[in-house]
């Protein structure tokens, strides 16, 4: 037997039989029956701890046969933890451990996974405006083009580059935001400031689709958040509406203030959101059906990031009359 080649039970048996000579001899000077009696008693007494020694060493040889079940990724080990003593105490922490190993390859695969296909889609939202430039500057490169076409070619590949550029600018952002690399301010801001600068690239746009945009805020109304980042993600809300805007659309941006939190409202009268959208709305590289041809499927994803991490949330829906409507929620710190 494997249990009885065991070094450490074959000097337990030695020790045994020394004990027991000893115990025999000694009670000899009783009498013989004296002496029989602790033989026979040592004996059971022995029988019985090897029993229960065996019995601790098949549970080892089973939690043993189980670790290495785990070490050769088999996912259907599983540890009895419902019994109690040492070894059930073992057993219970190695399960646990188990258990955590098992999370955290699951959460390793899945970011694998995340980072696979977000490389997939950074790669293919870049090669399709590079690929509509290099045919633009084959063409541009022909010698029978007039002024009027070659213009509007240089206008278009310098509109494709912007887009370039923006993308990459909002990725990096992603990528700061979701490596928790970035700090943000815990600083009071204003609403009213925040609006403008967000308004400020965007007001030509604006102005060539005739698009109005009412504010309705208090100038006292402000909340604790960082002012840079709040205007890129009032600055992607306000790009989306008016994208999805028609000419001569209008745009609402109120606010109010209550001891709970701040809220922001953004409403537009344009197109709306498809309602099999409205639950995939803030999902990276996510483009609705009512998209635009400049969508990239990242401003509100962004966006989305930057609320949340600010204590806040964000909600979209379709207006009653017309349009689409953001609320923006930033919760007081208590």
């Amino acid at each position: 037997m494997s249990f009885l080649r065991n070094d450490e039970i074959k000097k337990q048996i030695i020790i045994y039989i020394i004990l027991n000579i000893i115990a025999f001899l000694g009670a000899m000077f009783i009498n013989i029956i004296c002496s029989l009696y602790v033989v026979l008693f040592c004996f059971i007494v022995e029988i019985i701890s090897l029993y229960f020694t065996k019995k601790r060493y098949n549970d080892i040889s089973e939690l043993t046969y189980k670790i290495d079940k785990i070490l050769h990724n088999n996912d259907y080990t599983n540890f009895d933890v419902n019994k109690e003593g040492e070894l059930a105490v073992l057993n219970s922490e190695i399960y646990k451990m188990t258990v955590r190993l098992r999370e955290q390859a699951e959460r390793l695969l899945k970011e694998k996974i995340y980072l696979k296909d977000y490389m997939a889609d950074i790669s293919h939202q870049i090669r399709t405006p590079m690929t509509s430039m290099k045919i633009m500057l084959t063409r541009l490169s022909k010698q029978d083009l007039t002024d009027k076409e070659q213009f509007e070619l240089t206008k278009e590949i310098n509109k494709l580059l912007s887009r370039i550029e923006w993308l990459i600018t909002a990725l990096l952002e992603v990528a700061q935001l979701e490596s928790d690399t970035v700090e943000l301010k815990r600083e009071r801001i204003n609403i009213t400031e925040v609006i403008n600068e967000a308004l400020e690239p965007l007001k030509i746009q604006a102005e060539i689709k005739n698009i109005t945009v009412k504010l309705k805020i208090e100038d006292s109304e402000n909340y604790r958040g960082d002012h840079y980042w709040q205007v890129e993600a009032i600055s992607n809300i306000l790009k989306n509406c008016i994208e999805h805007s028609e000419n001569g659309g209008t745009i609402e941006v109120t606010s109010k203030e209550n001891p709970i939190y701040t809220e922001i409202q953004i409403k537009d009268n344009g197109s709306g959101i498809c309602e099999e959208d409205l639950p995939h709305l803030f999902e990276r590289f996510y483009k609705g059906r009512n998209r635009s041809n400049e969508s990239i499927g990242i401003g509100l994803y962004l966006t989305k990031m930057i609320i949340t991490k600010q204590n806040g949330v964000i909600t979209a829906k379709n207006r009653e009359s017309k349009g689409a409507e953001f609320n923006i929620k930033f919760y007081n710190e208590t």
